[in-house]
């Protein structure tokens, strides 16, 4: 992957660190603000920037500090034993999946959109077709895909500032606002926007990748601050143009919106809807690498060097065909399980609210906290912030599954 790189510059990492942030959680950023409203939605963008950023910082300073710990698991495995390692890599896989998920329903209701004459379920089945070759293809292909992601996200980011700003009326138009909340719609819905803000700055199980690898560590701290100052601000103007130009009514992923309402550049539109269908198609496999890899690992399916005699190499190509035919069953079962699982939870909103609420709380606020407490002391600012992490995972996972 682009983040495993060699080490690198200043420049160079920025780049990755927004790239790592940037990715399909903007589509939900107006959603988040219409059920936020105004006041508070602003209050939390900022807010949850800056927390993620302050323990990005805690686990890149384990990791600079410590030659021997390269990995989010060895910075848990320092601060609180081996056992630590087996949850982790349980939340990780969660994530991981969740993402594969949320893959899925975001390219199957790009296409409806393009093509409504078939249903998205129609289209995440036919997905199969484009998904399950890609989780056998090396890493190497994969992250050459990665960069199209980027891309896309730029370009979505353009076409909306575009198209609110070339049109003068309501629909879809930012001079012309439709009608927004200044206050919270309602408290279950201001707790599925904690997660929809919050699996924006999902990532920082890649922090020690970019810590590690930077040619000089001292100047982390500044490209972090960098790299979420200008993250946080594409989510703003993403999230206050979305909101402007659909209102109350905007889509769980906006990108509809923009392709559905009359009135824009018709091919300017089509090209960014086309990117979000591309970007699910190359990143899944990518995604899904790791989550393999672990899975693999776990089930003794991956790679092992084997010491034997000369008389056992018959017994030793058993064991690799044997190793190799479970890789592709598991491979293939995990793709089936993430459309199948798309399929019983259409809601992309829901995906992403699981994301943030469950899984990005507990590895980029509750985790980094957590091993600072640990393993330096607990200060007034630590015990606050992790009691406000853990309140806010617990309203907005309930939220998630109360408003389905």
């Amino acid at each position: 992957h682009i983040l495993s790189a060699p080490l690198s510059t200043f420049g160079f990492k920025l780049f990755n660190s927004i790239a790592m942030l940037l990715g399909i959680g903007m589509l939900s950023e107006p959603l988040a603000f219409s059920y936020a409203g105004w006041g508070c939605g602003t209050l939390l963008l900022i807010f949850y920037g800056f927390l993620t950023c302050y323990t990005a910082k805690i686990l890149a300073r384990f990791i600079i500090a410590d030659p021997a710990v390269r990995t989010y698991a060895d910075i848990g495995r320092k601060a609180f034993g081996d056992w630590s390692t087996h949850f982790i890599s349980l939340i990780f896989c969660l994530e991981l999946f969740t993402v594969t998920v949320a893959l899925v329903t975001l390219y199957a209701d790009s296409l409806e959109t393009i093509a409504p004459a078939y249903s998205a379920n129609f289209y995440k089945i036919l997905g199969l077709i484009v998904f399950l070759p890609t989780v056998f293809l090396p890493l190497s292909w994969l992250s050459v895909t990665s960069v199209l992601g980027i891309v896309s996200s730029v370009l979505l980011i353009i076409v909306i500032l575009i198209d609110g700003l070339t049109k003068k009326t309501a629909p879809g138009s930012i001079w012309d606002p439709q009608p927004t909340n200044v206050g919270i719609a309602s408290f279950p819905k201001l707790g599925v926007a904690f997660g929809l803000f919050m699996a924006g700055f999902s990532g920082h199980a890649a922090i020690p990748s970019l810590a590690r690898d930077m040619i000089d560590p001292t100047q982390f701290n500044r490209m972090i601050d960098t790299a979420y100052i200008i993250t946080t601000t594409l989510y703003g103007v993403i999230g206050v143009a979305g909101y402007c130009m659909f209102g109350n009514t905007v889509s769980e992923e906006f990108s509809r919106d923009l392709f559905a309402t009359p009135g824009y550049n018709g091919p300017l539109n089509r090209i960014a809807l086309y990117a979000l269908i591309i970007t699910p198609m190359t990143k899944f496999g990518l995604t899904s690498h790791p989550l393999n890899a672990i899975l693999e690992h776990t089930l003794g399916l991956g790679p092992h060097s084997h010491h034997h005699d000369h008389g056992s190499d018959d017994q030793a190509r058993c064991q690799t065909n044997f190793k190799r035919f479970g890789s592709i069953i598991q491979r293939t079962l995990m793709t089936f399980m993430a459309v199948a699982v798309s399929i019983a939870v259409p809601e992309f909103s829901s995906m992403m609210g699981i994301l943030g609420s469950l899984f990005a709380f507990l590895m980029c606020v509750i985790g980094p906290i957590s091993v600072k407490i640990a393993t330096e002391k607990c200060t007034k600012w630590d015990a606050l912030m992790m009691m406000t992490g853990v309140a806010m995972a617990s309203w907005g996972t309930f939220s998630v599954w109360y408003t389905q």
